[in-house]
């Protein structure tokens, strides 16, 4: 292992002679090994080196192990720590992966079974750590047209706030992204994000979902469950697609925000909690208001910072950004050479209008270099229906252009609603067989 990418692991344990014998084993492998004697000390420094890797006895005077690895984790939640004891059994050993522990060791030690647990356990966090790589470029927002120049200064401006904020955007155009980059950009950050879909989870399980449940309190609930908003004390909690939640459950999120207090269903202890709330809806929540469906007051109290996601076809110039960034991440992915596209594959992408947006353009990216054994896509090679926008003034006929448009319009509506047919057919007022019909008639595909 070279100097550069070698390891620094922290030992922790009363007895100078462990500190000892598993310093000079761990640095015969080149490891940097940083002692300490107490709880107290690894716990600072802890907080100094960030080691990849803590050895931390169970047993010590002052703080014990247990109660040090529980202050690593609130530190950082994704340190990597075994725990080692001379008196180890199965409640301590139970009690330590409880409390996030890697593994456990007995003493006396076997320097092999060291060495091996440490490898594991920094392979384990250098693969931990490369992940959280890629989904961060999967999370980046890329762009830099005006409107996306725009929408980043927003987001920086609110996102040192603990101000509510609420999401506009369609269906696709990087509602979630924008609500990550709020969370990590904030003073929370260290703390969890916590996500709902409230159009994902049936209405009879929503409260559930938030406020969790006792044991008991309903068929199925087997033993006592947190909710969202308690697993995001601290931190953020995202709710997307706000307006599809039921109006009771709505008034509940309301006594929440007012109260930041609650209890689980089932239960009759209040639960205090300190959530910064950010919703996420693709409807225009005033519209709903007068239909009845959301609650005015709710309206009011989540939408103190207003933020809108414009869609892809407003800003056509961050299309080759976007293919680029798309390519990169696919070829990083499969661990492959990054693809390019021809100019006129990049043409008819800029023509199209994406009514599904930017998630749309990546589905389209993926399937373009799992279906294309060259590095150069070019449209002649695929389909050109879907990825040129149709010219309905170049028909024939009504009939043509109409067969045209609907097929766009009942395509958009579908992505808007995340491919659901029942809801679209009761946004567009028909019945659910006949857009089913219709999707078959138009050659619509649903993924």
């Amino acid at each position: 292992m070279s100097k550069a990418t070698k390891a620094t692991i922290l030992v922790v344990d009363d007895e100078e002679s462990i500190r000892e014998a598993l310093r000079g084993i761990l640095e015969d492998e080149s490891y940097e090994v940083i002692p300490a004697s107490s709880g107290e000390e690894a716990l600072n420094l802890f907080r100094e080196f960030s080691p990849e890797l803590v050895l931390l006895d169970v047993w010590m005077t002052g703080i014990d192990g247990i109660e040090t690895l529980k202050n690593i984790r609130e530190i950082n939640k994704d340190a990597s720590v075994i725990m080692i004891s001379g008196h180890a059994n199965i409640e301590v050993a139970i009690q330590a992966i409880k409390f996030g522990a890697y593994d456990f060791l007995e003493k006396p030690l076997s320097l092999e079974k060291v060495l091996i647990l440490v490898k594991r356990a920094i392979e384990r966090q250098r693969l931990k750590k490369e992940n959280l790589l890629l989904r961060m470029l999967e999370w980046e927002i890329v762009g830099g047209s005006p409107k996306m120049t725009a929408l980043k200064d927003e987001i920086a401006k609110a996102a040192v706030s603990q101000s509510r904020v609420i999401i506009y955007g369609e269906s696709g155009a990087g509602k979630e992204l924008v609500a990550r980059a709020l969370h990590m950009a904030s003073p929370r950050k260290e703390k969890d994000l916590v996500e709902v879909n409230c159009a994902a989870i049936p209405h009879e399980l929503i409260e559930s979902e938030l406020f969790g449940h006792e044991k008991g309190s309903f068929t199925g609930a087997f033993e006592r469950k947190k909710g969202k908003f308690e697993l995001a004390d601290s931190g953020t909690l995202f709710l997307d697609e706000i307006g599809d939640m039921a109006l009771p459950t709505q008034a509940k999120v309301l006594r929440v925000i007012e109260t930041q207090e609650f209890q689980r269903v089932g239960g009759n202890k209040n639960i205090k909690v300190d959530v910064r709330i950010i919703a996420a809806t693709n409807k225009n929540l005033l519209d709903e208001i007068k239909r009845g469906n959301f609650r005015e007051d709710l309206y009011f109290r989540l939408n103190v910072i207003p933020i809108t996601v414009p869609p892809l076809r407003e800003r056509k110039d961050d299309i080759p950004l976007l293919v680029d960034h798309f390519l990169q991440g696919l070829a990083k992915e499969h661990g492959q050479r990054v693809k390019r596209v021809s100019k006129a594959t990049l043409d008819a992408l800029m023509h199209y209008d994406w009514p599904g947006n930017v998630r749309e353009l990546k589905n389209t990216i993926e399937r373009f270099v799992i279906m294309n054994t060259s590095e150069i896509i070019d449209v002649k090679e695929i389909s050109q229906a879907k990825e040129v926008q149709a010219d309905y003034l170049n028909y024939k006929t009504l009939r043509e252009a109409r067969e045209q448009f609907e097929k766009y319009f009942i395509a958009k509506k579908l992505q808007e609603n995340s491919w659901n047919v029942s809801k679209t057919a009761e946004e567009l007022e028909i019945e659910r067989s006949n857009l089913h019909r219709k999707i078959k008639s138009l050659g619509i595909e649903l993924p």
